[in-house]
């Protein structure tokens, strides 16, 4: 197998709508097996804009071990973030744009839509889709 290949391949296994799916079931094991709660953040960018694909990249460099991020399509993007309430999703994601516009020195942060859905700890875990219906709140 090619370099190249082999790139192709690990892309087409991050952007597989399973592994989004088995990133909400983790989620899901997490909140009712740990009693630990998470939260999903939905990231969205401007059609088009060749800064999104750099801030996301940027973005998954700086997760945690126990975060996650599942690319949908070049403009959007789901963050799986572990152990945070919403408040804290919030102060995360806005500490990564902020260092996303000093590290790149643009001229401003990335124009991105950003929704927050909640996984409280405990048995009942919200289905995949109302989640990202509350994860991308423009798009109702």
């Amino acid at each position: 197998m090619t370099a190249r290949s082999a790139a192709k391949n690990e892309e087409l296994a991050r952007t597989d709508p399973r592994r989004l799916r088995e990133l909400m079931d983790r989620v899901s094991s997490l909140a009712e097996t740990h009693q630990v709660g998470s939260v999903v953040v939905g990231v969205a960018g401007r059609d088009g804009d060749p800064q999104i694909s750099d801030f996301m990249d940027f973005v998954e460099s700086a997760l945690r071990m126990e975060d996650a991020i599942f690319r949908m399509t070049r403009e959007r993007s789901v963050l799986f973030l572990t152990d945070v309430d919403r408040a804290q999703a919030e102060d995360v994601v806005d500490r990564l744009v902020l260092s996303f516009a000093e590290q790149t020195a643009a001229p401003r942060p990335p124009s991105v839509a950003l929704g927050y859905a909640s996984v409280a700890a405990g048995p009942d875990a919200p289905l995949l889709r109302d989640v990202l219906l509350e994860a991308f709140p423009a798009d109702r």
